[in-house]
């Protein structure tokens, strides 16, 4: 079978790459190690910050290559070179969107949370927010004076709880808000809220070409709704077995297996190595 020319391989962390336990199995550090000897690049890229990208960096030791140097954090809102220790590439809510929809969030009885690559703030620690904090790995910390905080803008913020009431309150933000930002749950308990034109498929297009690889042949592992836009704007978009279904209809391929059982190492060594 001819094989996917590919030049860069985009990875979600959670449900993708991470088993349920949050571990990366040998079968898919290898895979991507093979993939990355044979001058492809590949990127993590999650809906965490950076900080806590790190030790799913460390595990695929690969950082110190060319093809390890990037990471995108939060859903494309940044990008990440390693070797130079910096950022290529940021975008941030602005202020007054985050203000409205922590007033509204307040409303429902919800509380918000900003992230800088290594914190999580909020005004008041629920158990939602704690839910949060131990997933992402991150320091948390309450904040007093949370809504001045807010005024100096975040690449992110994430509004935790009952997945039910997360549906309704997306509803009336997306309405309210329209182009302003972009609005979707990564989990059914975590809504998030980005800057607007900002995802991981967007990002995968911005370093693609920063690169200097054509986005026809860059590929993205997923299986969730903040995969969308990579699916629609990568060359080759890889939904999961345990994918959304909607996230496996609009993929290139879905995996044979899942992401307990190394579905992302199958897939390359039928399809790319």
């Amino acid at each position: 079978m001819q094989k996917l020319d590919v030049k860069l391989i985009a990875l979600d962390l959670d449900d993708t790459l991470l088993d349920n336990n949050r571990g990366i199995s040998d079968a898919n550090v290898k895979a991507l190690q093979e993939c990355a000897k044979r001058g492809i690049y590949i990127v993590l890229c999650s809906g965490r910050a950076e900080n806590a990208i790190l030790p799913f960096v460390r595990r695929l030791e690969i950082a110190g290559m060319e093809q390890g140097r990037y990471l995108i954090a939060i859903n494309g809102c940044s990008i990440f070179d390693m070797h130079k220790r910096n950022q290529i590439f940021c975008s941030k809510v602005d202020s007054s969107v985050l203000l409205r929809v922590n007033q509204i969030a307040e409303e429902y009885g919800l509380k918000s949370e900003v992230y800088t690559p290594d914190t999580i703030y909020y005004n008041k620690c629920t158990e939602w927010t704690k839910l949060d904090v131990d997933l992402c790995g991150l320091k948390g910390q309450e904040v007093e004076d949370y809504e001045n905080l807010l005024r100096q803008g975040f690449t992110k913020m994430l509004v935790p709880g009952d997945p039910e009431l997360l549906q309704t309150l997306q509803k009336q933000l997306k309405e309210e808000l329209g182009s302003k930002a972009v609005i979707f749950t990564s989990k059914p308990y975590f809504l998030e809220i980005l800057p607007p034109a900002c995802g991981k498929g967007e990002a995968v297009s911005y370093l693609a070409k920063h690169i200097g690889i054509p986005v026809e042949k860059t590929m993205g592992f997923g299986d969730s709704m903040n995969d969308e836009s990579m699916f629609k704007l990568c060359g080759y978009g890889i939904a999961m077995q345990n994918a959304l279904p909607y996230i496996k209809s609009i993929a290139s391929y879905v995996t044979r297996l899942d992401n307990n059982n190394s579905g992302i190492a199958d897939f390359l060594r039928e399809y790319v190595l």
